[in-house]
């Protein structure tokens, strides 16, 4: 085994399966997410998994800062080689889901990132603890793009669909096929841009619990709601359906049938009764 810091072909640090390493190499879908960012000039601009700088490279002068979170050594080494004579350009090298994204960025911030597809949901959450970012826009397995974007009774709904709407508003904007990577993953990409919703359904310091919320329910997802919220709560049938028709919500529905809103006002009702 080579080390992690020895060069592989064309001088590349080799890809390390271990971190799910797949670098975008498609000039025209690394434009378009730069492009989806929306930046004026005067952002802080955090990328998660720059690798080996594709990104980075479009990005470079289009934000007053720009900070990138790389785990990989070899990478983050690289990187700082290649920036080294611009002062805007600062390199993390630590792993996102141990770093507080907000206290690096210093304020207000945009998020981009090409995610680890076998750690996606714990980076995208980590991500949009309080204070969120401006906006985000991810490069994501392509099933992990629609559910976030899926409306309520659809196959593709879900907890992550429940949590993601919560807090912001999901745009897919394009499908990247595995061709655009190297080396090219087994299953096709999506780019997704997430604006945090003005007015938040829950507020963000309490998402983790929602979320856990959410995702104990679609863990029923053959319940009813009725039955689900009997054993969550730890209440008769009757109790459970009684509070569930107080709030305006049928018993014997199924949780893919609620919007987002109807999980954040069932959960804001169900904790102001305990």
């Amino acid at each position: 085994m080579r080390p992690s810091g020895s060069r592989g072909r064309g001088g590349n640090p080799p890809v390390l399966k271990r971190l799910g390493q797949h670098f975008l190499n498609d000039q025209r879908v690394l434009a378009e997410i730069a492009a989806a960012l929306e930046l004026r000039g005067d952002e802080t601009v955090v990328e998660i998994g720059p690798g080996r700088g594709a990104l980075t490279r479009h990005l470079v002068g289009r934000a007053r800062r720009l900070i990138l979170i790389e785990l990989d050594r070899a990478l983050a080494a690289n990187l700082r080689e290649e920036f080294s004579a611009d002062d805007s350009v600062e390199v993390v090298e630590t792993d996102v889901l141990d770093a507080n994204i907000a206290e690096l960025a210093g304020g207000p911030y945009v998020l981009v990132g090409n995610v680890p597809y076998y750690i996606t949901t714990p980076i995208i959450f980590h991500a949009l603890r309080a204070p969120v970012p401006l906006r985000a826009v991810f490069l994501v397995q392509k099933e992990v793009a629609e559910r976030m974007a899926a409306a309520a009774d659809s196959e593709e709904y879900g907890a992550l669909s429940v949590t993601i709407q919560a807090l912001t508003e999901p745009e897919l904007l394009l499908h990247v096929p595995p061709s655009a990577f190297t080396p090219a993953p087994k299953v096709h990409s999506a780019v997704v841009r997430l604006r945090p919703r003005a007015t938040p359904l829950v507020p963000p310091e309490t998402a983790a619990g929602f979320q856990a919320f959410v995702q104990s329910f679609f863990g029923m997802r053959r319940k009813q709601l009725g039955t689900i919220v009997r054993s969550l709560e730890g209440v008769t049938t009757e109790h459970a359906q009684d509070l569930l028709r107080a709030g305006g919500w049928d018993p014997h529905a199924r949780p893919e049938t609620l919007s987002p809103a109807e999980f954040a006002r069932l959960y804001a009702s169900l904790r102001a009764t305990n």
